[in-house]
């Protein structure tokens, strides 16, 4: 028996598939024939089977089961567990992006309303030089605009303090055994920067481990520049605080560990405390003094 989207043809006789075209999508989707013995279909079989009439209502049926299948498919992409999770992370990171821009343009706003400035308070953080802004705009009940703009920069900041807390929280659940590893936010860069979960848990444990690194990595390809170590993973504690020259392979063995907690987060959907432990225990043995002769 061959099946095709508009019906099915068993030793010359043909049933026609009566449904609406969402319904022939999904059949469309579920078929599954060797192309060993696949007949490419055409409206004339449609047409003797009874579906159809002539080429023309073949073709505006096909149409309209083509437009039925691609709804359904982008209806799908975006029920996704991760899609939210996604759009989070990465407006979380361009709130960055322009928080820190704004900021410090009105560092360089203030330095010309208050010359002395660079040379007393060279050092302040423009982070900080908004904030107390800010706050004598408020205690002043104005501060003309440059009051107003550092105001609006602090509020904006605050808006990304509850965001991010609110991505580890998603990232916690879309990502339980990733998050456990290396924390909600640094799972969700990674998230970001893979394109999703599902893109995440196909990566080899070599590619995760310079994962956002792409400008060190392009360099070293280019210019036969030192290859990176790390990229986002940088950002967890049990990287960035191990001795120099045990970096390495404390972000190798994490990428190994974090390529298991993709695919554990992407099959099964929950946390694996087995795997967690072991996982967790390895890697501090990575970077403990002594381990395979790293001191």
């Amino acid at each position: 028996m061959q099946s095709f989207w508009f019906g099915d043809i068993s030793e010359g006789h043909c049933t026609p598939f009566t449904g609406d075209a969402a319904a022939c999508a999904r059949r469309a989707r579920e078929i599954r024939i060797s192309m060993d013995a696949f007949i490419p279909p055409d409206w004339q079989q449609a047409v003797a089977c009874g579906f159809c009439h002539d080429r023309a209502e073949y073709l505006s049926l096909l149409q309209k089961v083509c437009i039925a299948g691609s709804e359904q498919a982008v209806r799908d992409q975006y029920a996704a567990k991760d899609v939210e999770l996604l759009h989070m992370v990465r407006t979380l990171d361009e709130m960055d992006t322009v928080i820190n821009v704004l900021s410090e343009r009105v560092a360089d706003w203030y330095q010309i309303r208050h010359p002395s400035f660079s040379r007393k308070y060279r050092r302040t953080p423009a982070h900080v030089l908004v904030k107390s802004i800010s706050e004598r705009n408020r205690e002043r009940g104005g501060g003309g605009a440059l009051g107003k703009v550092a105001a609006e920069i602090t509020s904006l900041a605050d808006a990304r303090t509850a965001l991010a807390k609110e991505v580890s929280a998603r990232a916690c659940e879309v990502m339980p055994n990733t998050s456990a590893l290396i924390g909600g936010l640094v799972a969700a860069r990674l998230l970001s920067h893979a394109g999703g979960l599902k893109e995440l848990s196909r990566l080899p444990a070599s590619a995760i481990q310079v994962l956002g690194a792409r400008t060190a990595l392009f360099m070293h390809i280019r210019t036969h520049a030192p290859s990176p170590k790390h990229g986002i993973i940088f950002q967890h504690r049990r990287v960035h605080n191990a001795p120099r020259d045990a970096r390495g392979k404390v972000a190798r063995v994490l990428a190994g560990k974090l390529a298991i907690a993709a695919r554990l987060d992407f099959y099964r959907g929950c946390a694996v405390p087995s795997f967690l432990d072991d996982a967790q225990a390895r890697i501090d043995r990575a970077g403990a003094p002594g381990e395979d002769g790293q001191p």
